[in-house]
Formats: C-alpha cells, sequence, structure tokens
C-alpha cells in the first residue's frame, strides 16, 4: 500500500499487451506508472548520460545527442555484464522517480490505486512490493505476430528476449490475478474492471 492506495503490479509475456491492460486501469481512476516512459527519461538524465559515454564511448549516442536505445540494446542484450550494469545504474533512478510519481498523485483524492507497468516486475524483484500482481495472458503466436508487426522482431529476437527474462510459468502461478488480453478491447476492460473490483474489496 502507498498512503492508502495499492500497489498493482502488472506482468506477462513480452507482446501480451501489458500496457495495454495498464491503460484499462488507469481509465478506471489508477495511477499507471509506465517503467518505459520512465527509461525514455533516465536517458536524457546528464548524469546517466555521462555514465552511458564513459562506457561505451560515443557509438550509443544519435547524431542530435541523444541515447540510441537501439544501440544499448544490442550491446546488452549479447553481453550479461553490461546488461546487469546497466540495470543498477537504472533502477535506483527509475525507484525514485515513481516514488516522486506516488507521492503526486496520491494527494489526488479520485486516485484509486497505483499501477506499475514494469517490463522486469519480477526480474527486479518488485513485485514484492506490490499488494497484487496481474498476469496478462495471451498466445504465444499472437504474441509474436504483434511483436513483428509493432516492433519488426523476428521469433529468434523473441526467443532470445525471453531467455533473459523469468518463465511464464513461474510469473502465471506467482500472479494473484488474470487478464486474458486476446479478444477485444471491451472484453479487457471488462476483466479489468471485475480485477480492480476485487482488488479494493481487499
Amino acid at each position: 500500500m502507498f498512503q492508502g492506495r495499492p500497489i498493482i503490479g502488472i506482468a506477462g509475456g513480452i507482446g501480451s499487451g501489458k500496457s495495454f491492460v495498464a491503460r484499462l486501469f488507469g481509465e478506471m481512476g489508477c495511477c499507471v506508472i509506465h517503467a518505459d516512459e520512465q527509461i525514455r527519461q533516465a536517458y536524457t538524465d546528464p548524469a546517466i548520460q555521462g555514465t552511458l559515454r564513459d562506457w561505451w564511448g560515443p557509438d550509443i549516442y544519435k547524431p542530435d545527442g541523444t541515447v540510441d536505445k537501439a544501440a544499448i540494446a544490442r550491446r546488452i542484450f549479447s553481453n550479461e555484464p553490461d546488461r546487469l550494469r546497466l540495470e543498477q545504474l537504472l533502477h535506483p533512478w527509475i525507484a525514485k522517480e515513481r516514488d516522486r510519481i506516488m507521492a503526486t498523485a496520491a494527494q489526488k483524492t479520485g486516485v484509486l490505486a497505483f499501477v506499475w507497468d514494469t517490463p522486469l516486475l519480477f526480474e527486479a524483484g518488485l513485485e514484492r512490493e506490490c499488494d497484487a500482481v496481474v498476469f496478462v495472458e495471451a498466445p504465444r503466436e499472437l504474441r509474436l505476430q504483434r511483436l513483428m508487426q509493432t516492433r519488426g522482431w523476428t521469433e529468434d529476437e523473441m526467443n532470445r528476449r525471453e531467455k533473459l527474462q523469468q518463465g511464464l510459468d513461474k510469473k502465471r502461478k506467482a500472479a494473484h490475478y488474470m487478464v486474458v488480453n486476446t479478444a477485444e478491447a471491451a472484453d479487457g476492460r471488462s476483466q479489468v474492471r471485475e480485477v480492480l473490483s476485487r482488488i479494493l474489496a481487499n
């Protein structure tokens, strides 16, 4: 709980639609904190930019001076030590920003809960700070189709990324609720409304 409101973590496989489900919670009065957006903001921090430049030189920057996330992704997904030290650099910054956002939102009477849309919820141990974890379920074939359409990934790329994350079965078993994200938005909205109602009733 954070200032009387539950913290809800969103988990699921790559391409399952975690951010979509998180946005549905947002429509219903929750404060949604998107980790991807926080990472984008972290990469604009001069201190973090300086550290990255010290580590990896100018190759990870675009001509306009901004961080090239694709270049970083190529580096860290083929080098576990680099991936781990990047996480150690970013996670404290993100945690501080997450707390700031929640403290600001908690001053608003209409906020029902806080939702953490964090791809590495379990990998970072953040599920332990959540009052409830919602697993977003979607068939592998559908997830791959989404990733090919939205990110241009191949199946090999999907497999490579998934191997770096905790197994879906373990996440599914550890979650408190499930939302099946395979049909129309109205169906997802109905499921999220029911899950949120149950969480708030606890």
